[in-house]
């Protein structure tokens, strides 16, 4: 290593623990590493510990298997024991689970063991960091959990920090966010986050020779944005709600379209060439998914209840995106007449591309719904058909690639915009079909390139692309 890196590393180093090495903590503590300081990242699950430290990276992450390979045993540690982590460490991030009760409100379960388990730890002044998603009032929750044991709240301050990390493109999220939020209620505590964001805020992270490439588009440096507590809470919760609301509309806009013959392509570039809605998440498909957005927008609407405040719109959110995989199921069955009994190929099974997470996907859900109805089902996604098995549990079948899913098919379905399957020779997925039909629920090609290829293509908020009778009859393509 360079004398500049060293120094740089050494002037940054700080001591601290992450607790939880799921998505959320697993990135923050290598991204923590990667930016100079000691980190411990602790997990009660011993055999996810044991995996880590045997060179496993256990989730699907760019960049992340070369940084866990650079720190690990070195500045960046795994354990089980929360309490010695926490004994050693000056910050100590909570990025524990915090799943959905069945009223959609967050479960902080496994917030409040992490909380008792620090408060046999306090040998000193502590920051703990929420880095869980959490709602509004958490951080006063956890700090009469701390006091009730008898702790001074001089010995500690706890900090609001969410993040926002987009599966697919966590660690350069982390390593190049738009935004740093931190809520905190005393100045010994935001100076000690500042301190740790400094080679971001700064932007010398950047100019390392060893740090993860820029990606493109990404601001020079982010906005720190300093708030109490209660607002970096509800920022987070409100944050996921509006791209949630985002999603939603453009998709109610593509339905819409569909019934008048508009093209939602076209409605998408006019809207989002105007500044103050920009283009990002205006593109119709079959809905959100993931680990983030349906737990969000439940969580939200559950707390705004709880404070007796009424915000229906949270509620037509979830409607409209439930909506778009039933109008999904319909337009199947209205391209193939009758859909029991049908071979049908699927592409994609991650709830996005970039990720092989299948929590709350779209595609699962399309594809239990299609079960339901009594097709067969060959699937092929790049990443997450080992964690959709554990789902689905030998109800379909998986392919090794997406021609050997489509061969023999009454149609190709696809349910996740990876971008390799922008890139499929058509004509010979034609070829493979037994019906040349296919059904994009992520709009992933043009109408044109389905056109030439001589496939009947149905898309979301578009016209349906009709393959002539006659053309086929011939062999020709259609035009």
């Amino acid at each position: 290593m360079c004398g500049i890196c060293f120094a740089w590393r050494k002037a940054r180093d700080m001591q601290i623990s992450v607790i939880g090495s799921g998505y959320v903590g697993l990135v923050a503590a290598t991204c923590l590493a990667e930016l100079g300081h000691n980190v411990i990242c602790v997990d009660s699950d011993s055999a996810k510990i044991a995996a880590l430290n045997a060179g496993e990276t256990l989730i699907h992450e760019d960049c992340l298997q070369e940084l866990l390979s650079r720190h690990r045993g070195t500045r960046l540690l795994f354990s089980t024991s929360v309490q010695e982590a926490a004994r050693n460490s000056l910050v100590i991030f909570i990025a524990v689970g915090t799943p959905s009760a069945d009223d959609g409100s967050v479960d902080l379960s496994c917030v409040e063991a992490v909380a008792r388990s620090l408060a046999g730890a306090m040998n000193g002044y502590k920051v703990i960091v929420e880095k869980s998603t959490v709602p509004v009032y958490t951080s006063e929750w956890v700090q009469n959990a701390l006091t009730s044991k008898g702790h001074a709240q001089a010995e500690f301050d706890v900090v609001s920090n969410p993040e926002f990390l987009r599966e697919g493109t966590a660690v350069t999220d982390f390593l190049y966010p738009d935004r740093i939020v931190v809520g905190a209620s005393s100045e010994r505590a935001t100076g000690i986050m500042r301190e740790i964001y400094a080679p971001l805020i700064d932007g010398s992270y950047a100019q390392l020779p060893s740090a993860v490439p820029k990606p493109e588009p990404a601001r020079p440096m982010p906005m720190y944005i300093e708030t109490s507590p209660r607002s970096a809470e509800l920022i987070k919760h409100a944050s996921n709600a509006f791209l949630a609301l985002k999603i939603s509309f453009i998709n109610a806009v593509a339905s819409f379209c569909e019934s008048v013959g508009a093209n939602i392509e076209e409605v998408c570039r006019g809207i989002g060439s105007d500044s103050r809605i920009g283009p990002e998440f205006l593109r119709a498909g079959i809905g959100y998914g993931g680990s983030c957005f349906p737990k969000d927008v439940a969580a939200f609407r559950a707390v705004t209840h709880e404070f007796g405040f009424e915000f229906p719109l949270l509620d037509e959110i979830k409607r409209i995106n439930e909506e778009q995989r039933a109008r999904f199921i319909r337009k199947v069955r209205g391209a193939l007449r009758t859909i029991k009994g049908k071979r049908l190929a699927v592409l994609g099974l991650a709830f996005k591309d970039g990720t092989d997470d299948v929590r709350e996907s779209p595609a699962i859900k399309v594809i239990e719904q299609l079960l339901e109805e009594k097709c067969q089902i060959t699937a092929f996604d790049p990443a997450a058909m080992d964690r959709a098995r554990e789902i689905l549990n030998g109800r379909i079948s998986y392919a090794t690639d997406p021609y050997a899913a489509a061969e023999g098919a009454d149609a190709l379905l696809i349910l996740t915009e990876w971008k390799e399957f922008a890139n499929l020779d058509l004509v010979r997925i034609k070829r493979l079909l037994r019906s040349p039909i296919v059904l994009d629920g992520r709009n992933v090609f043009s109408q044109a390139e389905m056109a030439e290829a001589g496939l009947t293509y149905h898309s979301i908020g578009r016209p349906t692309l009709e393959v002539s009778p006659s053309l086929l009859k011939k062999g020709q393509s259609a035009r």
